[in-house]
Order: C-alpha cells, then sequence, then structure tokens
C-alpha cells in the first residue's frame, strides 16, 4: 500500500517542468525496476499531454534497457557466449517484448532440413553446397549490402522474417546452424567483410602454432551460398592492398561478433534525437570488451 502510495505521488511529478525534478523522480521510477511498466503504460493510455507521454515512453525505454543491460552482463560472464542469444539480445535493445520461441523454431525448421540431406561421407565442400542450398535456395535467405537506414537488417528475428540479411547477420545464421550441425565452420573477419571459413577437423585456435590459413579448406560468403578458394581470397587481399596477416583467419570470439553487431547498429541511430541510442549501444559493446 506504500509503495502505491508513493508511485502515484511519483507519477503525478512526471510533468514537473523542473529538470532536477524530473530527473530524481525519473530515477526513482528506474529503481523500481521493470515490474512498473504496465502501471507507466496504464498512466501512458490516461494522459492526453504528448509531452508527458514521450515523457513515460522514455522511462519504459530506460526501465528496459537497464534490464537488458543486465542480460547482457550474464551473457558476458558464460564462457560459451552463445551466439544466437546474444544476436537475439541485440534485437532486444529495439524489440524489447520480442518473443525468441518462433525465431528458434525457425532455426530448427532450417536445420532439420540440412541435417536430413548431410551424411557422414559428405565432404566439407559437400556439406557447404547443402547447406547453402536450403539456406538460400530453399529457406531463400536473400544477402543484402549493409544500409545504416534499416536498423531491422541487423535484428536477427527481423532477418528471419524477411529472409533478408547482411553479411553480419547471415554469418551469424550460417554460424549457428553449422554450430548445431557440428560442422567446423566459423565466421572470420577479413577487411571490409564477413565470411564462413571451413576449418581442418583437427584445428584448435588455442593451440595451433602455425597459420590459421593453413587449415582453411575453403570459405563461403554468407550473402550468396558461394564458396571461394584460397586463390580467390588471395585476389581479394591484393585488390584492397592490405596483407593478409594471420589474424584475419583466426575464427572470430562469439564476444566480438556480438560486440560488431552492436557497434554496427549504432551507426543506425545518428540523428540528435536518436543519439542516446548510439550511445547506449556502444556502452554495450563496450561491456563485451575482453
Amino acid at each position: 500500500m506504500q509503495q502505491t502510495k508513493e508511485i502515484n505521488a511519483l507519477f503525478s511529478l512526471i510533468d514537473d517542468p523542473d529538470e532536477e525534478v524530473y530527473h530524481t523522480i525519473a530515477e526513482r521510477i528506474v529503481s523500481f525496476g521493470k515490474g512498473i511498466i504496465p502501471n507507466l503504460e496504464n498512466l501512458w493510455e490516461n494522459t492526453p499531454n504528448t509531452e508527458v507521454q514521450e515523457k513515460i515512453e522514455m522511462l519504459i525505454h530506460q526501465l528496459h534497457y537497464k534490464d537488458l543491460t543486465n542480460d547482457f552482463i550474464e551473457w558476458n560472464k558464460n564462457p560459451y557466449h552463445d551466439i544466437l542469444l546474444g544476436a537475439l539480445l541485440v534485437a532486444k535493445f529495439q524489440y524489447p517484448d520480442l518473443h525468441t520461441t518462433p525465431v528458434l523454431q525457425d532455426i530448427e525448421k532450417i536445420r532439420r532440413n540440412v541435417w536430413l540431406e548431410l551424411n557422414s561421407y559428405l565432404t566439407p565442400l559437400e556439406q557447404a553446397n547443402v547447406l547453402s542450398s536450403i539456406i538460400y535456395n530453399y529457406y531463400n535467405l536473400k544477402g543484402i549490402e549493409i544500409s545504416y537506414n534499416h536498423p531491422d537488417d541487423f535484428f536477427l528475428h527481423k532477418v528471419i522474417e524477411t529472409k533478408k540479411g547482411n553479411t553480419i547477420t547471415n554469418s551469424i545464421i550460417y554460424q549457428v546452424l553449422c554450430n548445431l550441425l557440428e560442422i567446423n565452420a566459423r565466421i572470420i573477419n577479413i577487411p571490409r567483410q564477413m565470411v564462413i571459413a571451413y576449418f581442418h577437423s583437427d584445428y584448435d585456435a588455442t593451440t595451433y602454432k602455425g597459420h590459421p590459413q593453413e587449415k582453411i579448406h575453403f570459405y563461403v560468403d554468407s550473402i550468396s551460398g558461394q564458396a571461394y578458394s584460397h586463390a580467390d581470397i588471395e585476389t581479394y587481399f591484393k585488390k584492397i592492398s592490405v596483407p593478409p596477416v594471420a589474424s584475419y583467419f583466426k575464427p572470430m570470439p562469439n564476444q566480438r561478433i556480438i560486440q560488431i553487431l552492436l557497434q554496427e547498429v549504432a551507426k543506425c541511430f545518428t540523428l540528435p534525437s536518436n543519439q542516446y541510442k548510439q550511445d547506449e549501444l556502444l556502452a554495450l559493446a563496450a561491456l563485451l570488451d575482453d
């Protein structure tokens, strides 16, 4: 009862024009946690003043963001760094009420279709051909150029819904499927794009001392599903005048992939009215620093 009285008193002060008063009120409201969101939503519905509605919307966003920050901290603590969960957490920044079950079900449908076509006698290239056929022809995933005018291109559930993704999101989907199918293919970050590298079965990034390229069979472009040879990649490096140093050919840690995804999404919010979103996304990315 006492808490309800306090909440009602705080709500009555949301429209206070004094910024310091509002800041104090906002901090106290956010301290209640996301359980207060239904109360705020009810207040929004019964508030005719659009300025006050915008303040309420920002409070709801702050509550979701606080919760998401805690989720990322927990995700980062887990040494496995599940890449699918990480990508869905990124999507929850813009879609806090996202239900992940339909996404997991869609991924499982694709995995099962690929699994039905695989057998233990296939070479890595034949495995890649099966994966690409299912993902890009049967499932019909399309690859598009990175555009910072379309944030949805970076959110995994939207990519699965529209069947259109950029090099980052398509690479994540491809790697998730490889993980589920126990195929030794991982994202590597060569300059200006991500590609999938099919590694030898005995390759271990933590112990191998040689150049990791020596342990790669071939590469797959996540935009089209097309396979590339070592010669193709060497030609690319010559074209962009960048030396093919070993670091470009090591599997990217899931932590770093999700950090890049956050940093790229942040570039979608450059307008002054959205600056706070860019700042928040970069703050989440900074949580994942090694």
